[in-house]
């Protein structure tokens, strides 16, 4: 029953894609369809349309999959380099669900968004260094040529993996260019709890909307556990 819902579903996306409300539901739908069993590779379908319209959609089904979009990793890397904002940024939610240390040069794509002309998008980059593993970074770090986003990566992991030089992370936010603001953010929000909240104030007060807006977001999520 998946197999035939699942086509029809696939089958009016294509079919409609002006139709923003009829693509809705049926994207809603066929995740549901898709969580049922319903095979992701059906997915390559709407990936491979060749519309615009349709990507966007196609996207986001992957990002709500998590593990279950593994088998389409490889479609991944051109939906990090799509000329279409929320396309990328979805497909930075797929890499940080599923991406492993097979997978370094599509996590070095990611840290290179962080140089993205799109705030959105680098809003997500800066998600996603936060929330990585020490192994999803380090297959990154070793996928990057030598330069600015390299160097600053491997600093991130051993804030991870030493003790976290602190002053360095503040001197960062204050004084640093915009990339390195964002990873010292990143740095931030990972060390950061409800009992010390000291590193994300000050990611709080950079130039950056987008780091500003993600370290205020973190700060009431850590000010809502810690009333709850």
């Amino acid at each position: 029953m998946q197999t035939q819902a699942g086509e029809d579903l696939i089958e009016r996306i294509l079919a409609h894609p002006a139709d923003g409300d009829l693509v809705g539901s049926a994207a809603n739908d066929l995740l549901s369809e898709l969580y049922a069993g319903y095979p992701v590779e059906k997915l390559t379908r709407l990936l491979h349309s060749g519309d615009d319209r349709i990507l966007p959609t196609a996207t986001w089904l992957l990002s709500e999959l998590a593990e279950l979009a593994a088998p389409l990793m490889d479609e991944v890397p051109p939906l990090l380099s799509s000329p279409i904002r929320t396309v990328r940024y979805d497909a930075i939610a797929v890499v940080l669900e599923i991406a492993d240390e097979r997978h370094g040069p599509i996590i070095a794509q990611v840290m290179n968004l962080s140089r993205d002309p799109e705030s959105a998008v680098r809003w997500k980059v800066l998600d996603f260094l936060s929330e990585a593993s020490v192994d999803q970074l380090e297959a990154g770090a070793s996928s990057l040529p030598s330069g600015q986003i390299k160097e600053l990566t491997e600093w991130l992991i051993l804030q991870d993996t030493e003790e976290p030089d602190l002053p360095g992370i503040v001197i960062r936010l204050e004084e640093g260019d915009p990339v390195t603001r964002l990873f010292a953010a990143a740095a931030a929000a990972s060390l950061s709890d409800k009992e010390d909240t000291n590193l994300l104030e000050h990611a709080a007060m950079v130039e950056e909307e987008e780091i500003r807006s993600f370290a205020q977001q973190r700060l009431s999520e850590l000010r809502e556990d810690g009333t709850g």
